[in-house]
């Protein structure tokens, strides 16, 4: 219950910063990813943001000995870039360039009660469901 409740408002604050950040509007990610129109450059101070409070705790908890609610940390092991990895990657940007929304601000979206973001949620979840039956590999 408590490894949940920490999940929880782990995914509450990441919520907020991206409401706080105007990243579940839309139009804001396809502003920034119009570099030949219109570009919109705040994408790149939430991203450069949260990656720099990202290196900074990634310091501190690469010294610890276990994290504080498991037995021992899940780094990613996989180093391999293959056709795979490329395909998800390339399925999730085109996804994300076309509908401005990407999973995390989309379900945030969703407390907005926003219909495209339930649109893309319902279609996400499809996704989800179609890999899950048709890539041997998720089961």
């Amino acid at each position: 219950m408590k490894t949940f409740m920490f999940a929880a408002l782990a995914g509450a604050l990441f919520a907020a910063g991206l409401v706080v950040g105007g990243m579940t509007i839309p139009a804001k990610v396809t502003g920034f990813l119009d570099v030949g129109g219109a570009w919109d450059p705040q994408l790149a101070f939430v991203m450069a943001g949260a990656v720099a409070v990202y290196a900074a705790f990634l310091r501190i908890i690469r010294r610890r000995a276990a994290p504080l609610l498991d037995a021992r940390f899940h780094w990613p092991s996989e180093r391999t870039i293959d056709a795979r990895l490329v395909c998800g990657a390339s399925v999730f940007g085109v996804g994300w360039g076309l509908s401005g929304y990407c999973p995390g601000h989309a379900l945030a979206s969703l407390t907005a009660g926003a219909p495209s973001a339930l649109v893309f949620v319902v279609a996400m979840i499809g996704g989800m469901a179609i890999t899950r039956v048709l890539d041997p590999a998720r089961r």
